[in-house]
């Protein structure tokens, strides 16, 4: 149980908002409704909002901290129990039902990083410096925010000024986080014709750029191919994305995987020197596993993401890295177990060519 000094109201306060942030990243880490989920992370924001004096004396009045515009009675019991030294049930079963492995693989302890998140900036559900300290305390050693590119109008994709303004605020936030490097990317869309959605001038300063087909992904396999290749070709590209876009099960539905030349496709990532992602979201599962096994036979290397779009999904890591160890991925082929100066000359190789 915490001890609090009774003379600084901040110190609940801060608790508080922090059971509710851990609170939603457990369900999040298991899959439970996004609606939920948001409730917490919503009442986390009104408390942080409110003077730590002034919820203490709602916290002691009829009511309580369901007075609080956001708290309900599940958020409101994680927040008095804080507020009174202690942790709510909801949140001790959740930290107990984490303690499992999501699952089984000795090859996610050897994984320092991630190449593809998301934050609110796009179509994220939390900010970029709450995904920083996430994947911080999670023992990461470098991070890539990597949200969507301008034509994404769906998911508030970011334009040449947005972009930098981003980069402005991971310069702001690097600093307070030591402990994980955070890098400077993009998952940038892979356009009709195989050009990226970014101006060359902005992808030439990112330190990862995550190429992805979001668009027409039932056109005809030749002209995926092409469209496909033309983007690995680019000097730019570091990564290639959920390849064959396909979503097998969760809330969006299911979704077929493209059709293209996967020998040429995987191919032209070998000559080029870009990692093929294996994409750890568990409605995606992308590549197949015959995909998988053809990309590992042909020489390619890898990248194991999570694709996260909230804190907790960040821990998705384990299943990308599950798979990769069952279909027996090498170490070495993994880009995301080398250190952050090796990735980094990597990612940067091509363009200086």
């Amino acid at each position: 149980m915490s001890t609090f000094d009774p003379t600084d109201p901040a110190e609940p306060a801060a608790t508080a908002v922090a059971h509710l942030r851990e609170t939603a990243f457990w369900m999040e880490r298991s899959r439970q409704q996004s609606r939920r989920v948001e409730a917490y992370r919503k009442a986390a924001d009104a408390i942080a909002a409110l003077d730590p004096a002034d919820l203490l004396v709602l916290h002691e009045s009829v009511g309580g901290v369901q007075q609080v515009p956001g708290v309900g009675k599940s958020t409101g019991a994680v927040i008095t129990a804080a507020l009174e030294g202690g942790t709510a049930q909801t949140l001790v079963a959740l930290r107990e039902q984490g303690g499992a492995p999501l699952a089984s693989s000795e090859l996610v302890t050897r994984l320092r990083g991630d190449l593809h998140t998301h934050t609110t900036w796009s179509d994220g559900g939390s900010p970029l410096a709450e995904m920083v300290a996430t994947a911080e305390r999670l023992g990461r050693d470098y991070l890539a925010i990597t949200d969507h590119s301008p034509r994404l109008r769906v998911a508030n994709g970011l334009d040449a000024a947005r972009l930098a303004a981003q980069w402005e605020e991971i310069d702001r936030v690097q600093p307070k986080h030591p402990g994980i490097r955070v890098l400077k990317g993009i998952e940038v869309d892979i356009l009709d014709d195989g050009s990226l959605d970014q101006a060359a001038d902005m992808l030439a300063r990112l330190d990862v750029v995550v190429a992805s087909v979001h668009s027409k992904l039932a056109m005809p396999a030749d002209a995926m191919t092409r469209r496909m290749v033309t983007a690995i070709a680019n000097p730019h590209t570091t990564v290639l994305g959920h390849c064959t876009g396909r979503l097998v099960e969760g809330e969006r539905g299911l979704r077929d995987q493209s059709r293209f030349d996967a020998e040429v496709v995987f191919q032209a990532c070998v000559e080029f020197n870009v990692a093929v992602e294996i994409n750890s979201r568990p409605e995606r599962c992308d590549p197949p596993d015959d995909l998988l096994a053809l990309a590992l036979d042909m020489g390619c290397l890898f990248s194991i993401d999570t694709d996260a779009h909230a804190p907790g999904q960040l821990d998705f890591l384990q299943y990308g890295a599950a798979r990769a160890e069952a279909a027996g991925v090498p170490d070495e082929r993994i880009i995301t177990t080398w250190p952050v100066a090796q990735l980094l000359e990597f990612s940067r190789a091509r363009r200086s060519a």
